[in-house]
């Protein structure tokens, strides 16, 4: 060991090679990783679930009124947009489907209509029934939800 401390070029380029070595700038390998932002796709309803949305609210306003003892006489919606409203995706107009509408739209008329010799209840109960009859075997989804609005 005395060698190398006698020798002084040695211990020069010793020193200078640890000091280019240990101060070197070490890279943070610690990096956090990239965070991917989470998109989250907003569900949209078609424009034909909007308005059975729109329908079965006002069924529920309808039956209400009917266990209250009033008598509708107005029918605010527009039923014949059921012919034109957009379908959810991977749904179409069937002849099937057609002929439930018109039904459909025949009872719910037939709410209103003051001169109807039918109980009010029985025609409520009615067009309800046209709509499960319909959900059945097009859309299955609503009819627990449906079922509610029936009146007892």
């Amino acid at each position: 060991m005395e060698f190398y401390l006698n020798n002084k070029h040695f211990g020069i380029a010793f020193l200078l090679f640890l000091t280019v070595f240990s101060c070197k700038d070490k890279e943070d390998t610690s990096k956090e990783p990239l965070k991917k932002a989470v998109v989250y796709e907003m569900y949209q309803p078609s424009e034909m679930a909007g308005f059975m949305n729109a329908m079965y609210a006002y069924n529920q306003q309808l039956k209400s009124q009917i266990v209250a003892g009033e008598t509708p006489t107005s029918l605010p919606l527009d039923l014949l947009k059921l012919h034109s409203a957009e379908m959810t995706a991977g749904k179409s107009r069937t002849e099937n489907w057609q002929s439930f509408v018109n039904v459909f739209i025949a009872s719910q008329k037939a709410i209103v209509d003051t001169l109807a010799k039918t109980e009010l209840k029985e025609r409520y109960n009615t067009a309800i029934n046209n709509c499960l009859n319909c959900h059945k075997t097009e859309c299955t989804g609503p009819i627990p939800k449906i079922k509610k609005l029936l009146i007892q």
